[in-house]
């Protein structure tokens, strides 16, 4: 928006570059040794469960929940309902804690992908990993577009600009200490982001009343109805209107299967719990950070007070018209235009950081996937190789962050001309297409049953077509390219939640592996089956 990044001063910016090199500093001191890939990947499980715990939080909540979830709440039709995933979450942390856990830390493998591949062969580990890499890549891009965003408001920097600046941050931090540094530096978002968050909350109430922030939200009249924007609890049944996100039911029976796939399956998470001393600290970690619920609540709150700040003060009309047509910019905006010189720029500041943290987190996890997937856990864990494995796990940091900004760039093209502004639903719908399959492919690992090689591909292909087909994505981007007219999307997609795909495509993967191993096919290792790949 025009002249909002005059309003970030130089003594905001001062604040940004001191707290960009502390932190940068701090991490650098906290690095620890970085002989071996076990040091670089895993900081020498040697970290304590609390701050491993911290780092889960900072990395789940990241700018996407700092951004998106008040711009959900200030959009029209934006309400609480969002709070009621939260469910589903808890219930799959517990999960992960007390049952995966202990199979992962019993094995003393680096990540998921080595327990599977243990126990179904090398081909399906190299399968589940290009898995992890593709959902990574989409995932994360949405997360690199959020901080974009932020950026580009306050420095009025093209997107492209701002994309291009967050990849090489990311790059420097993830280069800079390995796992140990990605740890610490998520703790010291974690605390930047918690105050940021408490303080406009708290400038909200102070300015306007908690009796006010409720009266504005109670009764606001909506193209579909007077609606309660405060309003946390929805009933709607699934056969009612399938293409509901924010439902009880969605988050009772499929926000369980997308979050243990998160927290089990997806190396972003994993990869902090393995640097825990033991077992019973890795459970700790992940059970104890359910308390991110209670940030998103928060930021629920914030996005209710900057819908009622906005019906007192009405923005000028070109704010106005960025606000309707994207209320992700609400937050940052506020930020900017609102809060007082140096505290601006140190919320902006911890905003930017925690995201750059989240995104060296994915490509250290990257990195480990993709040497693990290459030269196999036994001959990273080598000492002849130890150094030249370290080599590569930085030339692999660098590929991947180049591929990151790429396809954030494609994202932002479809984001920047007239794609989805659901940020909170964009993210979720990328690791649609694979959180299924790769969570379909650890349980066929743990359970007793038939199961082929052949089966669990046609599986995985199957679900992501499933998604491809059901989701709008493909068909924005062939509209872009100009292959198809507007309305086909609108004439071939189903109308149905694209949260239902993480059960649905688990199901199809489990149900296609366990039918070709009925059928005879070449049957993967455990429970009885003949090793395979």
């Amino acid at each position: 928006m025009e002249g909002v990044h005059e309003e970030f001063t130089n003594w905001d910016w001062g604040v940004v570059a001191g707290y960009l090199v502390l932190t940068t500093v701090i991490g650098h001191a906290l690095r620890g040794r970085q002989a071996t890939v076990k040091d670089f990947f895993l900081a020498g499980r040697s970290l304590p469960w609390p701050a491993v715990s911290g780092s889960i939080i900072a990395t789940e909540i990241s700018a996407l929940t700092f951004i998106g979830v008040p711009g959900t709440v200030y959009a029209l039709q934006g309400d609480f309902t969002y709070l009621q995933w939260g469910i589903g979450s808890i219930l799959a942390r517990f999960i992960v804690g007390y049952f995966l856990i202990p199979l992962y830390y019993e094995r003393e493998v680096f990540s998921p992908y080595d327990y599977m591949g243990q126990r179904l062969g090398e081909g399906v580990k190299k399968l589940v990993t290009v898995l992890f890499s593709l959902g990574a890549v989409l995932g994360q891009s949405v997360r690199v577009l959020v901080t974009a965003i932020i950026l580009k408001t306050v420095t009025g920097m093209p997107m492209w600009g701002c994309i291009a600046v967050i990849g090489v941050f990311a790059m420097i931090w993830t280069l800079m200490g390995g796992m140990r540094t990605v740890i610490w530096t998520d703790v010291i978002q974690f605390g930047v982001f918690i105050f940021g968050g408490i303080l406009a909350l708290g400038w909200l109430l102070t300015a306007l009343g908690w009796d006010t922030i409720v009266a504005l939200n109670a009764a606001v009249e909506t193209p579909g109805g007077v609606i309660n924007k405060m309003r946390w609890f929805d009933a709607t049944s699934p056969f009612e209107d399938p293409a509901l996100r924010y439902t009880i039911w969605v988050a009772i029976l499929a926000m369980p299967f997308q979050n243990v796939a998160a927290f089990g399956t997806d190396q972003l998470n994993t990869q902090r719990m393995f640097c825990c001393r033991n077992a019973r600290e890795a459970r700790k970690a992940v059970v104890w950070s359910s308390v991110s619920q209670v940030i998103t609540l928060m930021m629920l709150l914030v996005g209710a007070g900057l819908f009622a700040w906005y019906r007192e003060r009405p923005p000028g009309e070109a704010a106005a018209a960025l606000f309707a047509e994207d209320p992700n910019f609400v937050f940052p905006v506020w930020i900017t235009t609102v809060l007082p010189a140096g505290i601006k720029g140190l919320i902006i500041a911890g905003a930017f950081a925690a995201a750059v943290s989240s995104l060296d987190s994915i490509l250290a996890a990257l990195s480990q996937t993709t040497l693990s997937m290459i030269f196999g856990k036994e001959r990273l864990s080598e000492t002849a190789h130890e150094r030249r494995m370290v080599r590569l796990s930085r030339g692999l940091v660098v590929l991947w962050a180049a591929l990151l900004v790429m396809a954030a760039l494609l994202l932002s093209l479809n984001y920047e001309a007239e794609g989805d502004r659901d940020l909170i639903g964009l993210a979720f719908r990328m690791v649609a297409y694979v959180y299924g399959p790769l969570l379909g492919i650890l349980i066929l690992a743990i359970a007793p049953w038939p199961r082929s090689t052949g089966g669990l591909v046609a599986g995985t292909i199957l679900s992501i077509a499933v998604a491809a087909w059901a989701q709008p994505d493909i068909y924005r981007l062939a509209q872009i390219l100009g292959w198809i007219d507007a309305g086909t999307a609108e004439r071939v997609m189903p109308e149905l939640s694209s949260m239902w795909f993480y059960p649905i495509n688990t199901f199809l993967t489990v149900g296609c592996g366990v039918l070709g191993g009925l059928l005879g096919g070449r049957r993967v290792a455990g429970g009885g089956g003949r090793p395979g790949g």
